[in-house]
């Protein structure tokens, strides 16, 4: 088992991951019938493609021997009606000022990032809209 979520009432839940005990509430958004007090069920849709993206290339920069300490990504879920569903995602990717990594490392952890399990797992009708932000200096 992955997780167990109990319904709270007033369109909110509780998930509990199994193994960590960990706790994700949820809530409605404002725009369908919610407080829109904490994530929301598509909100942690797009969330969890920046986190996956972010965990697949710390692992990828720890083997090449780079800190990705301090990296930054801002997600923006876009809705779309007739059905209500996510039409997209929009990833800004900002590394920190103080990264050099030569072109070639850039292209690797470009490339991990966009070949994400929860990347390849997100219906290709969904736009994925990833932008990296690499520091103007290169090695």
């Amino acid at each position: 088992m992955t997780s167990q979520i109990i319904y709270k009432g007033e369109l909110r839940t509780e998930a509990t991951h199994h193994k960590s005990k960990t706790i994700i509430e949820t809530d409605a958004p404002t725009d369908n019938e919610g407080k829109g007090e904490k994530f929301s069920p598509t909100d942690l849709l797009a969330t969890s493609l920046g986190t996956c993206m972010m965990t697949l290339m710390g692992i990828k920069a720890r083997d090449l021997g780079i800190s990705l300490n301090g990296t930054s990504i801002e997600v923006t879920k876009i809705m779309k009606a007739n059905p209500r569903r996510v039409g997209g995602i929009k990833i800004e990717i900002d590394f920190p000022k103080s990264l050099y990594i030569n072109e070639k490392e850039k292209s690797i952890l470009e490339h991990t990032a966009l070949h994400c399990p929860v990347a390849k797992s997100i219906h290709p009708d969904i736009e994925q809209d990833i932008h990296f932000n690499w520091p103007l200096h290169s090695v």
